[in-house]
């Protein structure tokens, strides 16, 4: 059962949750989650997920390719951080969670009581929105405690800036 969201009292700071992953559409949600945060007062967290799986058949090396995933996607929130920075002046916290994706979204959601928004690029290619956003709108999207909001990738930034 998630607990009561801290983000729905009044006078609390709320955090938007962005999930970031390596497509070309990730930018348009991390600058609509950062516009939106800096205009209403809101902390931005940026979400990457590395999964397990790729680690396990490896004997005696698999500790060794956690970390340089780890490490590789720390970067990679880091430049992505830069982003949100640029575009609205906005820190994010960078999280780092290994496991199945939407499984450690809903832990990230659970775990953090501040978080009031969650914040997902879709893909505007023919393939569809992406595997993460089909999986959470189909399944799981209205078992949240919090408003999701899905960023199509072919939005301009000053439609992102007016929106956010």
């Amino acid at each position: 059962m998630i607990a009561q969201r801290r983000s729905y009292e009044a006078g609390h700071r709320p955090k938007f949750l962005v999930v970031v992953d390596d497509s070309e559409e990730c930018d348009r949600a991390v600058r609509f989650a950062a516009r939106r945060a800096a205009r209403v007062g809101a902390d931005l967290a940026l979400l990457t997920v590395i999964t397990p799986g790729e680690f396990q058949h490896w004997f005696g090396v698999g500790d060794v390719m956690r970390e340089e995933a780890a490490a590789a996607a720390r970067a990679h929130l880091a430049r992505v951080a830069a982003t949100a920075r640029d575009a609205a002046g906005v820190e994010a916290e960078l999280l780092v969670r290994e496991g199945a994706k939407s499984d450690e979204l809903v832990a990230a959601i659970e775990e953090d009581e501040d978080v009031a928004l969650l914040v997902l690029a879709a893909g505007v290619s023919a393939e569809g929105p992406g595997p993460l956003v089909t999986q959470i709108v189909g399944r799981a999207a209205g078992t949240f405690p919090i408003p999701v909001a899905i960023v199509p990738g072919h939005l301009t930034d000053d439609q992102i800036d007016s929106l956010a």
